[in-house]
């Protein structure tokens, strides 16, 4: 099972730039889409349907224009669970789960602390969420939580730890609260193959940070323990350009 998860910073301005063609070519199994800024009813979706994404499930923001995920899947899922049943969490449509086969995928979009009030929301966003993701795994232990996390986990995950160590995305309560949710039961799938620096998702649009790699590694596949064994392999397709997050790819042995 291959799986991709991409934050495209609103996915018609990404259809525009060639995502459509690009899935194709990476052609995966399931495909996790943050951020889409869409209503369903905004789409075209038989574009989908005629590259053999014939099951794609959207769950939008209230606000229009803003937030909301996706996941695309050329299989008929079990069953597809929309949002979390908290209410605030739901209402800017930030999480999504489709079960396949007894492999239970979510894309999540976390928010970013931005200012006071918004990180006070991620901090309780990301209590509510731990508590959450403790309840689904009881009754769907092979989980994995695909999505934009908008947190740096360890100094080798952003550029500049030294400069942005009070910056959101890398406060230490945030990293904090990553690295328990990794001790909750998680395999960080990227690090479990890849230990080497320089390895981001995301870039400022701003001094032409891409071009020179000056990133943060925000989006992860989170994989349950109880699936170590199938992992297969775990990379950041940085060649993707329709976005200023990169996409990742998780694979599993069937």
């Amino acid at each position: 099972m291959k799986i991709v998860s991409y934050n495209v910073n609103g996915i018609r301005a990404a259809l525009n730039k060639g995502f459509l063609e690009w899935l194709q070519q990476v052609d995966p199994d399931v495909i996790c889409l943050q951020e889409i800024k869409a209503m369903k009813d905004q789409l075209d979706l038989s574009v989908f349907d005629n590259i053999g994404y014939n099951y794609n499930h959207w769950f939008s923001a209230q606000k229009k224009g803003y937030s909301g995920v996706a996941i695309l899947s050329k299989n008929r899922p079990d069953h597809v669970e929309y949002g979390t049943g908290i209410d605030y969490m739901d209402f800017e449509g930030r999480n999504l789960r489709a079960d396949f086969n007894g492999v239970s995928i979510m894309s999540m979009y976390l928010p970013s602390g931005t200012n006071l009030a918004r990180l006070d929301l991620k901090l309780q966003y990301m209590a509510d969420l731990q508590s959450y993701i403790d309840r689904v795994k009881v009754e769907h232990p092979n989980l994995i939580i695909c999505g934009d996390y908008n947190i740096c986990h360890e100094a080798i995950d952003i550029h500049d730890p030294v400069r942005n160590k009070n910056v959101s995305g890398f406060l230490p309560v945030e990293r904090e609260w990553i690295g328990n949710f990794i001790d909750s039961g998680f395999i960080d799938s990227f690090r479990f193959f890849n230990k080497e620096p320089h390895n981001y998702t995301w870039w400022s649009y701003r001094a032409n940070a891409r071009n020179n790699n000056k990133g943060w590694r925000l989006d992860y596949g989170m994989v349950s323990r109880s699936l170590e064994d199938r992992l297969k392999r775990s990379v950041i397709l940085s060649e993707a350009r329709h976005s200023d997050h990169c996409p990742i790819l998780v694979e599993l042995h069937e």
